[in-house]
């Protein structure tokens, strides 16, 4: 687990990030309302960017979790260990959230292993609380508790998937990547690109992203957009930057990258 939790604060500067549509309004009516909030998209379009935008802009502390297939409820919930010749109870992040008030953002939740959900469950209806067996406690969230979960369905075979009883618990946003204008916006932003040049990045994703499920399993994410711009600002060449951000990333096969570089080739001449 360690090195798969990260802890923001709020009352900070917002991360940047630019509203596709009226997330950010839906995001604010859950969490005022505390309502569950479930984000479906691909990798890399900024739903992770986006809880962290909106908990800094609601001045939330902010616990996330990056779950994955050996991730247990006691991870998420806490465990006695060892300090000092003593047994203690340490608190784990979505413990914490419930007592703080603040967000507890599971990534990839569909990851966790099934006893994940199950504990959410109290957490998502009416009673808004933690049972916590080993210590005999029964946790009711503090104000200002949400919690935020996301899950790629596009990604997910049919043994990892959320069951529509769990799915139904949840107010749900679904997210894809931006529009190009907005894209280009965003990576200009992001890395300091002159926005002629990102363009034509930009153009050469959503090229690449029309191959998914041909040739990729997974279409180029905003994010491989920006590192890509990143390098090039800082002096690699093009198709270096195209190459080792944009294309290795996405396929091991050596005839799949041959026929992606010759989309680069189209697209820069």
């Amino acid at each position: 687990m360690e090195g798969s939790i990260s802890m923001g604060k709020g009352a900070k500067a917002a991360p940047f990030y630019l509203p596709q549509s009226d997330e950010c309004s839906i995001f604010e009516s859950a969490y005022h309302n505390g309502l569950p909030l479930l984000l479906k998209g691909p990798t890399g379009c900024g739903k992770t960017r986006f809880v962290a935008h909106m908990a800094a802009r609601l001045e939330r502390k902010l616990y996330t979790v990056a779950c994955h297939d050996d991730l247990s409820a006691a991870d998420l919930i806490g465990r006695y260990l060892l300090k000092g010749g003593e047994t203690v109870w340490v608190d784990g992040p979505l413990t914490r959230a419930v007592r703080e008030g603040a967000i507890c953002y599971l990534d990839e939740v569909v990851e966790a292993r099934k006893d994940v959900t199950v504990v959410l469950h109290p957490l998502t209806d009416d009673r808004r609380t933690l049972p916590i067996d080993r210590t005999s406690e029964e946790l009711v969230a503090a104000n200002g508790f949400m919690l935020v979960a996301s899950y790629n369905p596009g990604y997910q075979n049919i043994l990892k998937t959320l069951k529509p009883s769990t799915r139904q618990r949840f107010v749900s946003l679904e997210f894809d990547f931006p529009t190009p204008e907005l894209e280009v916006k965003i990576v200009e932003s992001e890395s300091g690109l002159d926005s002629s040049r990102v363009t034509s990045l930009v153009r050469l994703a959503n090229k690449l992203r029309a191959l998914k499920g041909q040739d990729l399993e997974e279409g180029v994410s905003t994010r491989l957009v920006v590192y890509a711009a990143t390098m090039i600002v800082q002096g690699m060449s093009v198709e270096r930057a195209i190459r080792a951000t944009m294309i290795e990333p996405l396929t091991d096969d050596e005839d799949v990258k041959r026929g992606l570089l010759d989309l680069v080739t189209a697209v820069f001449g």
